[in-house]
């Protein structure tokens, strides 16, 4: 199986924040699809992202936030194990992102050789 990497991407939230009960609704069915995916052993890992952040750009310019001038931030990820894109899009298709009008991008990850003196490190392993 190879891994696949599902990066949640939403609007920016303007306005009224929605209640502590709609926020723990909303982080239940989170937990349930993770649950779910990892029941099937096919989870490697997660994590949220805050919105706190900085971009270093060229020149060594440094701006505030990581997505300041997009209308959408990424707000997590999940890798999760899968035997085809097909596969991982089917996973990603019961996601609760989906419900709030979020997005999920689903991308294949490159593994690595973990030792940059190998003469394989960063090459594409089949």
């Amino acid at each position: 199986m190879k891994e696949y990497m599902m990066i949640f991407r939403n609007e920016k939230m303007e306005g009224e924040m929605p209640s502590a009960e709609q926020m723990q609704m909303v982080m239940q069915q989170w937990q349930s699809w993770i649950t779910a995916i990892a029941n099937q052993g096919k989870y490697s890992g997660t994590n949220r992202l805050l919105p706190e952040g900085k971009t270093i750009k060229p020149n060594n310019i440094v701006t505030d936030g990581p997505y300041m001038e997009a209308k959408e931030m990424v707000g997590g990820y999940l890798v999760v194990k899968a035997n085809s894109l097909a596969d991982a899009l089917e996973m990603a298709q019961t996601c609760p992102n989906l419900v709030y009008g979020g997005n999920v991008e689903v991308r294949a990850v490159m593994t690595i050789d973990n030792d940059p003196n190998s003469p394989s490190f960063l090459q594409e392993k089949n």
